[in-house]
């Protein structure tokens, strides 16, 4: 799509306020102000978002369930932030006002972000009823979902692996961590294992090629390998490196970083020095040049997961 991407926003949202902990930087209330805003004008009256922008500045109105989710996740980072109150009130504002389409799609991706934006909501409102109620529903939905599709020798939640994989089993990890229920922690850690099989081979990063997916039964696609799902893998290693303090989840971690810089099938380096940018993928014949936005961001949250892990060690 050309113009200005819903889930793309969301995303910077995440990085920008990342970014501003891990390095203590208050100088970026422009940038925050840009990004929320951007997500409170895509957001229709009944509370689900325009996919995005074009160039003439018309609405896109083809809803997707993982726009959605996207932009909870980012609404509900922003509320237990330390930006300005102002900025916070209207998070949560249009988190308030979104949720109840996390509760109205079977989108396993959908229901995951609105997780990861309640568990953070959470932090704000400790005190909130609700918020534990919608977190044990919609993490109920996920395990259930697990659980009608898992086998022996197939532990997920869907009968297939398609992009973004690890951000269902982080989801089950942040759910655990809020509400304490050891169901959660069971599947997020099954789950993101049998990812760990799946995509690390020989101590390398091998992401599920989106050329056909990954159909459970089937011949799993190489090529072509995107950053995303780099960049939500190491946020699952994280949070299980954060609740379990097994130091494989952050060995895990830094083997898909290093994808980025190579360590991957084609020996390619997907980071850019030059433009500070990202690559899109991984083809058949070495790098996608092209340098999206979700690529691009895709590697700042990775790399910002890193240094928290770098902190997390010394923690630990």
């Amino acid at each position: 799509m050309e113009g200005y991407a819903t889930d793309d926003n969301a995303r910077a949202l995440i990085a920008l306020l990342k970014y501003s902990e891990v390095y203590n930087n208050p100088n970026v209330t422009d940038l925050l102000t840009t990004y929320l805003s951007f997500l409170l004008q895509m957001q229709k009256p009944d509370g689900a978002f325009y996919n995005g922008m074009d160039s003439t500045l018309h609405h896109h109105d083809d809803t997707l369930d993982d726009v959605q989710g996207r932009a909870l996740w980012a609404c509900g980072y922003a509320v237990q932030s330390k930006i300005e109150a102002g900025l916070r009130h209207l998070a949560k504002e249009v988190f308030d006002k979104g949720l109840r389409w996390s509760f109205v799609t079977s989108a396993p991706r959908l229901k995951a972000y609105a997780i990861k934006g309640l568990h953070y909501y959470q932090t704000a409102f400790p005190t909130d009823p609700n918020v534990s109620t919608n977190l044990l529903a919609l993490a109920g939905a996920l395990t259930e979902l697990y659980h009608t599709h898992c086998s022996p020798d197939w532990c997920w939640f869907e009968p297939y692996l398609t992009y973004a994989n690890a951000a269902l089993p982080n989801a089950l990890f942040l759910a655990y961590d809020s509400t304490g229920k050891n169901e959660f922690l069971t599947v997020a850690t099954e789950t993101l294992e049998f990812l760990i099989q799946v995509q690390v081979r020989r101590g390398m990063f091998v992401p599920i090629g989106n050329k056909g997916w990954y159909h459970k039964g089937g011949k799993r696609p190489l090529y072509d390998q995107q950053p995303v799902e780099a960049a939500t893998m190491i946020a699952a290693a994280s949070s299980a490196f954060r609740l379990t303090g097994d130091k494989n989840y952050q060995n895990i971690a830094h083997i898909v970083f290093n994808w980025f810089f190579g360590k991957n099938l084609k020996g390619v380096v997907l980071y850019d020095r030059t433009t500070g940018g990202c690559f899109d993928g991984i083809n058949p014949e070495g790098l996608n040049l092209n340098q999206g936005a979700e690529s691009t961001i895709s590697y700042l949250l990775a790399r910002i997961e890193i240094e928290q892990l770098h902190l997390l060690k010394d923690a630990l």
